[in-house]
Order: C-alpha cells, then structure tokens, then sequence
C-alpha cells in the first residue's frame, strides 16, 4: 500500500467546508500578497490502516511532540491525520511533491487550548524563503471519518520594515513566549474551526 494515505477525491459537505475555510483564509491574507493557498483531506480509517502496517512511518511523518500530542487523545489517529493533512497543505502552497522534504519539517504545534500553529524548519523553510512566504494561515478541522487542513501562505505586509529579528524571513513577529527564539524555527500563526466541539484537531 501506498504510504500516501491522503490520495483521493473529497466531494459532497466535506468538500464545502474545506473550500469554505480556504476561502476565509484568503481573504484575510490577501492584503499581504497571497504566495499560495493548499486544502488537503485524509481519509481516518484509510490512515489508521496505513500506520498499522507500517509502525515506524509515525516517526517519519511526525515530530515527537506531535506525536506526544496525539497520544494524549483516547485515539491518536484523528489528531495525527489533521497533522498529516496540515504538511500535504503546505506542500500544496509550496507547489512541490511528497518527500520533496522531511516531513518533521512541517510542523504543527498546539499550546494548551490555544489555536494550532505552523512551525518550519530545514528543507520546508527552505523552500518557504525561497517563494517569498513570509506568514501563513492555518485552520484544521476532522470528524470521526475525515480531517481537513487548508493553509494559506502570504507575502506578509510589504510596508513593514525588517527590523532583523528574524532573519529567516519566514514569520509574523515572533512570539516572545516561544522557547525557539529569533534565529530558529519560526513560529507561524494560525486558526482552527471545529466541527465537533468533543473531538480537538
């Protein structure tokens, strides 16, 4: 089986949604200049299937703290589509294929019950820099059956001075609280929509 558990196509509400919350982003970045917008829909039972055949392909998609993450829910899986979905987004905004970089470059970080957060690094950042991404928008969102994550990518305000706080190019302003700091991985922010308020991405 493919180790590509997102492959498909996603019609009927599922899809509605998804247009819808892709739409919204948009709009809200467009004043920055959109670099790219990505929607991408995982299959849960489909993955579910694809992680138990193939116990180590959770290390190789996933950080350790998203993993630390999805353990914490009574079913990891659903969180970990969301996350899956999340990358495949990005790479969608990026315009480049699976495996164009590591998949850990991505990742999707979630403090307390603040909204979730895009987090780059390495070969993702790389080529974030390289389109001229500067901010990006996120919103993830899963029932039992399907998780959804659509990413906009913009240009960031062209009026704002760099004033060298952040060298990558990459981020809003950097958060004061991220442990990460000015000169590692950007933190990038986002938004998330629920469908079901029982079930967090």
């Amino acid at each position: 089986m493919s180790a590509h558990p997102a492959a498909g196509v996603v019609t009927g509400s599922a899809a509605h949604v998804a247009a819808s919350v892709a739409q919204d982003l948009a709009v809200r970045a467009r004043g920055a200049g959109v670099i790219g917008v990505g929607i991408d829909a995982v299959d849960v039972d489909r993955f579910r299937t694809v992680l138990a055949r193939r116990p180590r392909l959770g290390r190789r998609l996933f950080t350790a703290a998203e993993l630390a993450y999805a353990a914490a829910a009574p079913d990891a899986v659903p969180r970990l589509a969301t996350r899956f979905a999340a990358k495949e987004a990005v790479m969608k905004v990026l315009g480049v294929g699976l495996w164009s970089f590591r998949l850990t470059d991505v990742e999707v970080v979630r403090v307390g019950l603040g909204a979730p957060t895009l987090r780059l690094h390495g070969g993702a950042a790389d080529l974030a820099r390289a389109a001229g991404a500067r901010r990006w928008h996120l919103s993830l969102t899963h029932t039992d059956t399907l998780a959804l994550a659509a990413v906009v990518a913009d240009g960031g305000d062209p009026t704002e001075p760099t004033d060298g706080s952040d060298p990558t190019g990459l981020s809003d302003p950097w958060d004061a609280a991220d442990p990460s700091g000015p000169g590692r991985a950007p933190v990038i922010r986002g938004r998330r929509r629920r469908v079901d308020p029982c079930s967090p991405s």
